[in-house]
């Protein structure tokens, strides 16, 4: 069985997204902010900003560390997100405004900040470099990051190892590719959905986007030649 082979055979798997119908349970009484839940993590999203980010807290179900993805907007309602959910560190999809506007923030309040070396010109400040394939240690959990050019020059996504969860920044949404009208390249992204998100993983990884509801490969991936015709 293949690394990406295990995600489908992931069990007990709880999601609650919306509107969105992605082929998994519903999640009853989630409280506030649990996305999603299976035996090894917990997925915790919230909604920040004018541009309606997501904020996504992974988090170890074993030893209680988290990661938080993204510190878009509203710092005083991540501090206390990232407080309650025993967060250790930040790592950034990408570097448009609207997914580092609580940074500086988070870190004057401890936090490290990691994002790829080809968008860190964009932050305001940061810690730490990501890597192609560089893996986080999250407790028992292991978050891999899989380079995702095209959005911007740096965008990097995100792979939960063991559970069949993609967060995809803005490289991939519902309906199509994010747009690369803002310093990105077209081109680009379409090869990027291509060779790094659609042919590795499974049709039933669930991609978690940086804004909207979250969908799958399987329902995504066919129609990508349709935009690379479309242009956009």
């Amino acid at each position: 069985m293949t690394e990406h082979e295990t995600h489908t055979a992931h069990a007990a798997i709880d999601h609650y997204c919306g509107t969105a119908t992605i082929g998994v349970n519903p999640l009853k009484d989630a409280g506030p902010t649990l996305h999603y839940r299976d035996t090894q993590a917990e997925i915790h999203r919230v909604i920040v900003g004018d541009l309606e980010n997501n904020v996504f807290v992974v988090r170890c179900r074993d030893t209680g560390d988290a990661v938080l993805i993204d510190a878009a907007n509203e710092h005083e309602r991540l501090l206390e997100l990232a407080t309650t959910l025993g967060v250790r560190e930040i790592v950034e999809t990408h570097g448009h405004d609207d997914h580092i506007g609580a940074v500086v923030e988070m870190r004057n309040a401890g936090y490290s900040v990691h994002v790829t070396e080809e968008d860190a010109g964009l932050l305001p400040a940061y810690d730490q470099l990501i890597d192609d394939e560089q893996v986080f240690e999250i407790g028992r959990l292991r978050l891999r990051s899989v380079k995702t050019p095209g959005h911007t020059p740096g965008s990097v996504s995100f792979e939960l190892v063991g559970s069949p969860v993609l967060f995809s920044g803005d490289t991939l949404f519902p309906g199509g590719p994010g747009t690369t009208k803002l310093g990105g390249d077209f081109p680009t992204i379409i090869k990027t959905l291509d060779e790094r998100m659609f042919t590795p993983f499974a049709p039933e990884t669930i991609v978690m986007p940086g804004h909207g509801n979250d969908t799958t490969i399987g329902a995504e991936s066919p129609s990508l030649q349709e935009w690379a015709d479309r242009g956009w």
